[in-house]
């Protein structure tokens, strides 16, 4: 995958950055050729190998279609949430290291889901955070949305995919509050 300076890409589990620069390096003796990705969200620098960008997960940020997509998917019903707590985790740790920008939206869902219905675990909360983050890092670069109004849209269309699978899963309430 080639990048271009100046462009944004998402970076798994860290959100959008910029590809400010291409440095050559020497390590162990080797030249090689890194990314300089500056972290929009907190201003750091992330130096990845040019021969390994797509192999972490680095990616084009959405287009506005995709943006479009998701957003419609924010208040789509989900999947059933395993009664594991460990299980549970593990999965939602995967599916934000995926760099998938949908991913990130199930892993939403669900755990607004287990908030309204119990006081989620350190890390659990640590997940939901994340994963909103990544979201919205995700749709106001890729759409120029006003964060604030983002942030409201987000939680009402979450709320309304949380309604959604009361009603069509409430066998799952009773499981995952014990």
């Amino acid at each position: 995958m080639e990048l271009s300076i100046g462009q944004k890409v998402a970076y798994p589990n860290q959100g959008v950055c910029m590809v400010e620069s291409v440095q050559q390096k020497f390590v162990c003796g080797n030249s090689i050729n890194f990314y300089s990705l500056r972290v929009l969200n907190d201003n750091s620098i992330i130096f990845v190998p040019t021969s390994n960008a797509e192999t972490v997960g680095i990616r084009p940020v959405i287009s506005s279609l995709q943006c479009k997509k998701l957003i419609s998917r924010l208040s789509a019903d989900f999947e059933e949430i395993s009664c594991d707590w460990k299980t549970r985790s593990k999965e939602f740790m995967h599916q934000l290291q995926s760099g998938d920008v949908f991913q990130a939206a199930d892993v939403l869902k669900k755990l607004t889901f287990l908030s309204h219905e119990k006081k989620l675990s350190f890390r659990e909360q640590n997940l939901l955070e994340k994963s909103k983050f990544l979201i919205i890092s995700e749709i106001t670069n890729a759409n120029a949305a006003d964060e604030e109004a983002l942030r409201d849209e987000i939680e009402r269309l979450v709320d309304s995919a949380c309604r959604k699978h009361i009603r069509t899963q409430p066998k799952v309430l009773a499981a995952t509050v014990h």
